[in-house]
């Protein structure tokens, strides 16, 4: 009998095609995500729109260590930046951007007025974006942004937030990224579960830190 797995794994996905993919700059396991959706869309017919929620609006009002409270009151710029970018230059630009940003934040660890200044500068955008980072003015645009992925699956989350055709879902959180057929795998998991009728959660004790890779 011939093995009908990896087709009906591709069939389902194929059923799913349309993803929409929130991210904030600053946390590595949003990053560790997109790069994982990177390698489901060469193995599965997936097509993401990426857009951006922010850590800083979910855990205003809150009770936070000093340390985090600080790094959520730096985290304003580069999701205003990826805003502003996207407002000025199009959605296009949205994807390139926030390879540059991560790959400034989170492979070379520089502070977040370095990283911004080179990721426009590699993604070939105005450098006079930056100034954005330290302006409100498009932060009703940013809420409303955060608000669609939050509306979709509950602010008892954090990033990445992932909708399949209104089906949305926090996660994956995976340490490395899985690649090829395994990326593909993980997907139709990931969708399978969150399309079934009243599944909440799997969870289990993370033992390891982001484990980047160096390819975009």
């Amino acid at each position: 009998m011939p093995d009908t797995t990896e087709k009906t794994a591709l069939t389902t996905s194929a059923e799913r095609a349309s993803a929409e993919f929130w991210f904030d700059p600053l946390c590595p396991w949003a990053w560790m995500s997109s790069r994982w959706l990177g390698e489901v869309q060469q193995v599965r017919p997936v097509e993401v729109t990426w857009s951006v929620m922010s850590l800083a609006v979910l855990n205003e009002g809150r009770d936070l260590p000093p340390q985090y409270a600080e790094l959520m009151e730096q985290g304003w710029g580069p999701v205003r930046v990826v805003i502003a970018a996207r407002e000025a230059h199009g959605e296009q630009v949205v994807k390139p951007l926030y390879d540059a940003l991560g790959e400034h934040i989170h492979h070379r660890e520089e502070d977040y007025s370095t990283a911004i200044a080179g990721a426009l500068a590699d993604a070939g955008l105005p450098a006079e974006l930056a100034e954005a980072a330290t302006s409100d003015a498009l932060d009703g645009i940013l809420r409303a942004s955060h608000q669609r992925a939050i509306d979709l699956v509950g602010d008892e989350v954090g990033t990445p937030v992932i909708a399949v055709d209104g089906m949305a879902f926090f996660g994956p959180v995976v340490s490395p990224a899985p690649r090829g057929e395994a990326a593909g795998r993980l997907w139709d998991g990931c969708v399978l579960v969150a399309g079934t009728d009243g599944f909440f959660e799997l969870k289990r004790s993370r033992t390891r830190e982001p484990i980047f890779h160096t390819e975009a």
